[in-house]
Parts: C-alpha cells; sequence; structure tokens
C-alpha cells in the first residue's frame, strides 16, 4: 500500500484556528504542525501537501509554509526530497490514543481556547433558557435510595420520552428509549455496535460534523448523497443500498443540519421502504426537528413510515450543556447498547435526568421560547449579511439554527483561514461535505446572542474585503485580540 496522503483542504481543517496567536505566521504554522505530528493526527510517513497548494488552502504565501517546512525539517520532524515531496519523519514517536480524535474544524473550536475569536463554528443555544434553573431547583430523587447508576436512563425519564413520541403518533414503550449523554454518545454506541471497519454508510452531503467523525474513527466507507432544499437525494441513497448493502444510513430529515430543509413525506415513506429492502439500519437525527422558526410542532419522524431508530436531545431546544439525549429503538437493539454504554459510564447524571425530565413537562413551553428567540436571530443574521456582504446568497430556512451560506467566488476553506485571521470562527462547506463538495459554501448558525451575530458578520466583512482584495492592495488589520 502506498502512504498516506493527506490534501491541502483537510490539512487546513486539521489545522483549525492556527493562525489566531502572536508572533510570525511561518512560527505560528509550524507550531501547529507540530502539534499535529506529535499528537498522532498526522501519522509517520503521511506525505503533507505540496507548498503552493497548502499556501493556497491558507491563504498564505508560499513563503509562509516553506518556512514552517523548514523549521520542522530542521527538528527532524519532517522529510523534505525533491522529487519525493514532504512528509512526515519515520522516526518520530507517536502516542496511539490520538487515533480517532475529532479532525473536524467545529470540535476543535471547542476543544481550544477561543483567544477572543467570535467562535461561529457550533449551532448550539449559547445560553440556558430560565426554565433551565427552575427545572434544577429543588431536586429530589423520586423513588428509594440507589447507588445512582442507571446505565439504561433513570426509568420515569425513560417514561416520559416514550410518553412523548407516543402523543406525536409514534406509540412507544419506555424498554424502547435508551437515555445517553447527549445525542453524539448516542450516534457513538450505534456505530460502535452496528458497524466495522469497511462497512459502508450512508449520509447525507453536506451533513451533522460530529457524525462524520465517529463514522470515520470507526473505519466506515462513507457513502454520500447529496442533500438540498429538498432534502437528500432519495433515488441516489436507494441505488447506493441496492449496490453496497450498508450497515447504516444516517439522516437528518427534519431541518437538516446546515441547509435546514424537510425531507418530504413522500420521499421520507419511499427511504424507509428501501432501507427495509435493502437490510440497512435507518437513522433519523431529530435533534432539531422541534425547532420550526414558526413554531409548528416537529415533522413526523421516520419510523412515522416503517422501521427506524430515532435520535434526539435537548441539546438544541434547549442548551447545549444539558448533555441529555437519547435514542427509541427496538427493545432488543436498546438493551445490547445499555449493555455497551453501561462499559462507558455506567450510566449519565442524575441530577440532569432529573431536570431533563421536568423539563419535558412543560416542553411545548420551552420550545415555543425557544424557536421564537431563534426567528430574531435567523432575521438579524440575514439581515446583517445583507447590509454587509450583499454578494453573499443566504436564503431563509423553515427551522434548524444554521443557514447554508454561498460565496460568490474564491474557497470557502481558504477564507475561513482569513476569518480566523481576523477574529472569526467559521466552519467551511468542504468540512462537513463527505463528498469532497460544497467548496463555495459556509455554514453559520443564528443560534449566538444579537451582539456576537453583529460583531461576527462586521468581522466576516473585513476578512471578505482582505480575501477578495487584489494582490499588493492595503489590508485592514485583523480583529483577532478584541473578546466579544
Amino acid at each position: 500500500m502506498g502512504a498516506e496522503k493527506v490534501d491541502a483542504r483537510r490539512l487546513a481543517a486539521l489545522l483549525g484556528r492556527w493562525s489566531a496567536g502572536r508572533g510570525p505566521l511561518y512560527l505560528l504554522l509550524s507550531g501547529r504542525l507540530r502539534r499535529l505530528i506529535e499528537e498522532g493526527t498526522l501519522r509517520a510517513g503521511t506525505v503533507l501537501p505540496p507548498d503552493r497548494a497548502l499556501a493556497a488552502a491558507l491563504a498564505v504565501g508560499r513563503t509562509t509554509v516553506v518556512a514552517a517546512y523548514e523549521e520542522l525539517r530542521g527538528e527532524g520532524r519532517i522529510e523534505r526530497r525533491q522529487g519525493s515531496g514532504t512528509r512526515v519523519a519515520q522516526a518520530v514517536p507517536l502516542p496511539p490514543a490520538a487515533d480517532g480524535g475529532p479532525e473536524n474544524p467545529m470540535f476543535l473550536h471547542l476543544l481550544e481556547p477561543q483567544d477572543g475569536t467570535i467562535v461561529l463554528s457550533c449551532a448550539a443555544p449559547e445560553e440556558p433558557p430560565p426554565e433551565v434553573e427552575r427545572a434544577y431547583t429543588g431536586l429530589a430523587f423520586p423513588g428509594p435510595v440507589d447507588l445512582g447508576y442507571h446505565p439504561a436512563g433513570l426509568a420515569r425519564l425513560r417514561e416520559a420520552v416514550a410518553a412523548r413520541y407516543t402523543d406525536q403518533g409514534l406509540p412507544t414503550e419506555p424498554g424502547q428509549v435508551l437515555v445517553t449523554n447527549g445525542a453524539q454518545q448516542a450516534l457513538s454506541l450505534l456505530v460502535e455496535h452496528l458497524v466495522a471497519p469497511g462497512d459502508g454508510v450512508v449520509v447525507e452531503a453536506p451533513t451533522y460534523a460530529g457524525a462524520l467523525d465517529v463514522l470515520r474513527a470507526a473505519g466506515a466507507s462513507v457513502l454520500p448523497v447529496a442533500s438540498g432544499p429538498e432534502g437528500l437525494d432519495v433515488d441516489r441513497a436507494e441505488r447506493l443500498m441496492a449496490e453496497h448493502r450498508p450497515a447504516l444510513a444516517y439522516t437528518v430529515p427534519r431541518h437538516q443540519n446546515p441547509t435546514g430543509s424537510v425531507l418530504p413525506p413522500a420521499a421520507a415513506r419511499r427511504l424507509v421502504r428501501a432501507a427495509a429492502r435493502y437490510g440497512t439500519v435507518l437513522v433519523d437525527d431529530g435533534v432539531a426537528a422541534d425547532l420550526a422558526l414558526d413554531g409548528s410542532p416537529a415533522p413526523p419522524s421516520l419510523a412515522a413510515y416503517g422501521e427506524a431508530v430515532e435520535v434526539g436531545s435537548l441539546s438544541k431546544s434547549v442548551w447545549g450543556g444539558l448533555r441529555v439525549g437519547w435514542l427509541r429503538a427496538r427493545e432488543e437493539l436498546v438493551l445490547r447498547l445499555a449493555r455497551l454504554k453501561s462499559m462507558r459510564d455506567l450510566g449519565g447524571d442524575v441530577a440532569s435526568q432529573l431536570a431533563a425530565m421536568r423539563l419535558l413537562e412543560d416542553f411545548d413551553r420551552v420550545r415555543l421560547r425557544r424557536t421564537g428567540v431563534l426567528r430574531e436571530r435567523h432575521d438579524l443574521l440575514r439581515a446583517e449579511l445583507g447590509r454587509l456582504l450583499p454578494e453573499w446568497e443566504c436564503p431563509p430556512v423553515q427551522g434548524g439554527q444554521t443557514l447554508w451560506v454561498r460565496l460568490p467566488r474564491g474557497d470557502a476553506a481558504s477564507f475561513a483561514q482569513v476569518a480566523i485571521g481576523h477574529g472569526v470562527a467559521v466552519l467551511p462547506g468542504p468540512a462537513i461535505d463527505a463528498s469532497g463538495g460544497s467548496g463555495d459554501r459556509l455554514r453559520l448558525p443564528f443560534s449566538p446572542a444579537p451582539e456576537r451575530l453583529t460583531e461576527g458578520v462586521r468581522r466576516l466583512a473585513e476578512a471578505w474585503n482582505a480575501y477578495t482584495a487584489p494582490r499588493g492592495a492595503p489590508r485592514p488589520m485583523s480583529l483577532g485580540a478584541v473578546v466579544v
């Protein structure tokens, strides 16, 4: 087998906010590359992009990349040979624990200090609503004293989640519900149990970043299907299922992340039937299903049309810091996943689950408060983009928390690097598109507070002016150190 290669676009995503700091750019770049090598993200022997390609992806001069590479070559971390390119040195010790870490810039921005950067790469409520504080007030465990270990979740919370599905027209028993530490853990458990290395998994392109990282860490063969204003291409999905018999199909059919689209009922019914025909476990990620901007109830889930695993949480509808999620599936699958989960954490935080029970008791009021806030911020973000960046295409969405913005020219990954230098982190389309497309797209959340949205767009406009300025023209100063 040939040496592993990392292309310029992927390496730019791995580098994250490398330029947000003090000192010469080549030292900031070499420092970030050094860290990726030392933690094992860039393994020994990995072929690095050519100077010019990486410079273009990072929107810097070629001399910056050359100087950074030379810095690492002098340390013995990389090797550069005429005709064979640049690669990570074989002698560099690599800790194996780094394998399977997040590659996506959304997670890298969360893991690293923000240093004054406005982070517009993560879509989740930044401030808990007042109902959260009230839900935690005066908590008392409802039942006999026990150890507090509930791998499948508190019985009363499972009952509350099951009742909610039943009220939505999807009859559900508590034994069909597994409570997890957020929807991310639900996805991780499903993939760990159902997907072996090399198994095919159908995903939308673009899709949720966290799902892609979980699938890549599992060694899955990702099969992308284009997703647009009407949801995913069901014809293409059905052809892939017939050809590859994938183990799993991961979808976000209601207020899709990042496009905000809703899959029409006829298409949803066809997708469910295709998955059943070819033995594919169909997953409906419904974390944003309740976030219709007009306040209407969630559209029907895929399980309303047949067999599907439903994933939900309170992180998008209430607050990202409330790590309570769940999945709904056949009881035998829930039992197997509960056993797997018990080996990971013995159960979730009891206090948070008790709070979640209280929030679900009055969930419609919480939901309407949240969708009202999102509607105002959706309109604000579009208005600010229209005022300061009128060339950008940013159509309205039906629900969710993100706009899927098209740039009139240039490359989204390269522009994202320029934006970092101007104090704002955004998620470029290629980072969440497994097909390699969406090169002209940005995902922009409208969940942040109004003042952060306004300032974020101002910085984006400044970055866009710098990115599109003719070569040699004076460029504005960076705002990287400003805290908002």
